[in-house]
């Protein structure tokens, strides 16, 4: 007999130990026989009844979280799995379908790949013109002026016409030193176009002129010699030049060949202009007007007869005894 059913012959222990919880009848008839009649054994399942119903509370309360905790698991269970089937592990694992399917790599569709583009055709583009540099002037060529030739001169094969409407007619040839690079004949041409300009002496009454070739009487020669030979010429008659005047003899006229291809210094025109004041003063001093003129005045044309090329004092250049209205260009007389 178990100890404690000394003290309480009805209690759950003694119960058990004497074989009244095993559920058998033979049991439950020894029971009803030790502990005397119906009540108490009536007391007795009331009392094991209201034990088993707080059990199955207990079961029940922790029944409530068995789904969820199984849904969960259930969850997991098929995330590892599709996990594992995606990166490629060979372990297979068994577990409920999820409530919803869930695509794996191999049930979804194929990405389509893309087509490449054509690329596009490089549209021809015109091939740019380089742009033209601007190509600066050249300086024009000093021209070479020697200062000495042979001494010699050759005579313009030449014959002109007289020009000029009244005066004394007066013959002209026109020669140029050997050795240098101006033609008689072409210079020939060009005293004669000087002499006939509207401007000039012929024009206005001051005498009449004509070009006359080699062999023929002329009144006064025209020679273009190189610098050291015109000094030798204007010193004969009592002239110091300087290797860059002309002069007037009693011979002719002494053109300076350096004056006449670069002009002078002082003169404002081109070397070709320059040339009509060459002629028009020496020829003036052949036609009577001997002394030379000043500036008239600030501003003013100077005179032909002027020696512009000692300076202007004022005046501007001029080339030309009359002007454009046929007045004459005068000034006062300085020597």
């Amino acid at each position: 007999m178990h100890p404690c059913c000394n003290s309480c012959p009805r209690s759950f222990e003694c119960v058990r130990t004497r074989g009244y919880d095993r559920g058998d009848r033979t049991s439950g008839r020894r029971g009803r026989a030790s502990f005397g009649g119906k009540a108490a054994l009536g007391k007795r399942r009331a009392t094991q009844q209201s034990r088993r119903r707080r059990r199955g509370k207990q079961r029940g309360r922790g029944g409530r979280f068995v789904l969820p905790v199984l849904a969960l698991a259930l969850v997991a269970l098929g995330g590892g799995a599709a996990l594992a089937h995606f990166e490629g592990q060979d372990g297979h694992v068994t577990a409920a379908p999820p409530s919803e399917p869930v695509r794996t790599p191999s049930s979804q569709p194929p990405t389509p790949t893309p087509k490449p583009q054509p690329k596009p055709t490089p549209t021809s583009r015109p091939t740019p013109r380089p742009t033209p540099k601007k190509t600066a002037k050249p300086a024009p060529e000093k021209t070479a002026v020697p200062r000495s030739g042979a001494g010699t001169f050759t005579t313009a094969r030449a014959t002109g016409t007289p020009v000029g409407t009244g005066g004394t007619l007066r013959r002209y040839r026109v020669q140029v030193e050997d050795g240098v690079d101006v033609s008689a004949r072409e210079a020939a041409t060009e005293i004669e176009r000087i002499l006939a300009h509207p401007r000039g002496w012929a024009a206005h009454g001051r005498g009449r002129f004509q070009l006359v070739s080699a062999g023929e009487n002329a009144d006064f020669v025209i020679r273009i010699a190189t610098p050291d030979t015109a000094d030798r010429l204007c010193a004969a008659n009592g002239m110091n030049t300087h290797g860059e005047l002309n002069c007037e003899t009693s011979t002719g006229v002494v053109v300076n060949l350096k004056r006449w291809l670069l002009g002078s210094p002082t003169f404002a025109g081109p070397p070709h202009e320059y040339r009509h004041l060459i002629i028009n003063h020496e020829v003036g001093h052949e036609i009577g007007l001997r002394r030379h003129m000043g500036c008239p005045g600030p501003g003013k044309p100077a005179p032909v007869m002027m020696q512009q090329i000692k300076g202007l004092h004022g005046c501007h250049s001029n080339a030309y005894p009359y002007d454009e209205d046929g007045i004459y260009i005068e000034g006062p007389l300085v020597s």
